[in-house]
């Protein structure tokens, strides 16, 4: 490796983990990088996953707030995490190296489209989701609803009783200068209370060996997956995903160990520029619109699969 290499592998580090803080997408830029520096396919999208893993890790723990209470949903959906990410680091070890090289320009063209219909799966999760919430808002108030005769009932023994009954008694007040803790919206109490099903499992064990294999489009993916099949709050949802993409990544890292297929100069530099480039990217996240950008990488990512496609096919 070069001063250039370094230098170009250094920058698409800080690029990627500023784009995976605001847009995702950033192993569209750190992976041609990579390839631009003389790596072999497998061993760039290797080292890749190995570099930007502390990304995820941080990301998993800003959202520790969000996380709270949804621990019974991580028990039964890191297995299926694990297991997709080590059935997704296998494929990726066991694949020709010439049949991993061209499928490059498809894998790149996927996670593009990926990227581009991600506003279009928010706006499906975000309408199913306040269909639920909405639909749960009424049968909670049904629920709640007095029966006709509690309705009816007021005559002089009920208003007897009512005079009896000490002001303010039945309903919880909290002493005057005591905070009061805010209730969780009807949706994320419910929601969380679900069991999770089997067609969710499935789904994360999909994303799963497909983010080991080539991560980019990863969370997109699960949070399509969870968006859909879950009843929750958006960044709630969010914050799932995010720990779940870290445990895939991590552990499709830990399979790449063991192969020694690590270019760990390269992987060197893209864990601390990642890291910087994600705490960028959270203060560049206040002055871009995320659409913009997600624009910019899915742009990038077409331009470099058509020097693939030619590269290999022309």
């Amino acid at each position: 490796m070069n001063g250039m290499d370094a230098l170009l592998t250094a920058g698409a580090g800080l690029a990627a983990g500023a784009v995976n803080a605001v847009a995702g997408g950033g192993t569209l830029i750190a992976f041609p990088a990579l390839l631009a520096a003389g790596l072999p396919a497998v061993t760039a999208n290797i080292t890749s996953s190995t570099g930007l893993v502390t990304g995820y890790a941080g990301g998993a723990l800003g959202y520790r707030r969000e996380l709270s209470g949804q621990l019974p949903r991580l028990r039964a959906l890191a297995p299926a995490a694990v297991l997709g990410g080590i059935v997704g680091a296998v494929i990726l070890l066991v694949t020709p190296k010439d049949s991993f090289k061209t499928a490059v320009p498809f894998l790149v063209l996927i996670a593009c489209l990926l990227l581009a219909s991600q506003s279009k799966l928010s706006g499906v999760v975000a309408r199913r989701r306040a269909a639920k919430a909405v639909a749960l808002e009424e049968a909670l108030a049904a629920a709640q609803a007095p029966g006709p005769a509690a309705a009816q009932d007021t005559g002089p023994a009920a208003r007897a009783v009512g005079a009896a009954e000490p002001a303010g008694a039945g309903t919880a007040t909290a002493p005057v200068g005591t905070a009061v803790a805010p209730a969780q919206p009807a949706v994320t109490v419910a929601g969380a209370a679900r069991p999770v099903t089997w067609p969710t499992r499935v789904g994360v064990f999909v994303a799963g060996a497909y983010g080991s294999y080539f991560g980019a489009g990863l969370g997109v993916l699960l949070l399509a997956v969870m968006g859909i099949l879950l009843v929750d709050d958006l960044q709630r949802t969010n914050a799932l995903k995010t720990l779940l993409s870290f445990i895939v990544n991590a552990v499709g890292v830990i399979v790449f160990l063991a192969s020694a297929q690590v270019a760990w100069a390269y992987a060197g530099i893209l864990v601390v520029t990642s890291a910087a480039g994600g705490v960028l990217g959270a203060r560049v996240a206040r002055l871009l619109s995320p659409l913009w950008l997600r624009r910019g990488v899915i742009t990038l990512g077409l331009a470099v699969a058509v020097i693939l496609f030619v590269r290999d096919y022309a």
